[in-house]
């Protein structure tokens, strides 16, 4: 973006998109204060935090990244409906599993990502990250065919976050 001597103005757009949305969708208002505020948020918070980022990977397409928001929105909803299916359910019998999932992705960043986008999946829960980051460790709440669940994950979140990424 912007740079002045080698000093982004700008360090990550998306953030501070999304950050300006979550604050105005937080204060449920749009006035002209708020939306004030919401500007200076949005562009300070990433400058701040550019420190904790130093190598993070470029979004190099835009398309897919829209893709993946609507996919992982929609298996919330549907993992939503499931989950709450099997609580309800009278004398459901839950098969919880722990799955090893290998990693063909490397960076730590793209590795945080997809653990956070499986966490925030009701039913299932990112618990480890081997040492050498070749595997994650998930917890599923009712798993009937651990290899096809695996293969899921892989393709609805990890194959996109290699298309995403740089």
């Amino acid at each position: 973006m912007i740079s002045a001597t080698g000093f982004k103005l700008f360090p990550h757009p998306i953030l501070s998109v999304i950050i300006f949305a979550v604050w105005l969708l937080l204060w449920n208002q749009v006035t002209i204060g708020y939306v004030t505020l919401g500007v200076i948020t949005a562009l300070t918070l990433p400058l701040f935090a550019r420190r904790f980022w130093p190598d993070s990977p470029r979004v190099i397409r835009y398309g897919p990244l829209l893709t993946y928001g609507v996919v992982f929105l929609w298996d919330i909803i549907v993992a939503n409906v499931n989950v709450a299916i099997l609580i309800l359910k009278p004398n459901s019998s839950l098969e919880p599993t722990f799955l090893e999932i290998p990693l063909d992705i490397e960076h730590p960043f793209l590795i945080t990502i997809l653990a956070n986008t499986i966490t925030l999946t009701p039913g299932t829960v990112s618990s480890n990250v081997a040492g050498d980051y070749q595997t994650l460790l998930v917890h599923c709440l009712d798993c009937e065919d651990p290899d096809e669940e695996i293969a899921r994950i892989k393709a609805r979140y990890e194959d996109r976050l290699e298309e995403i990424f740089e």
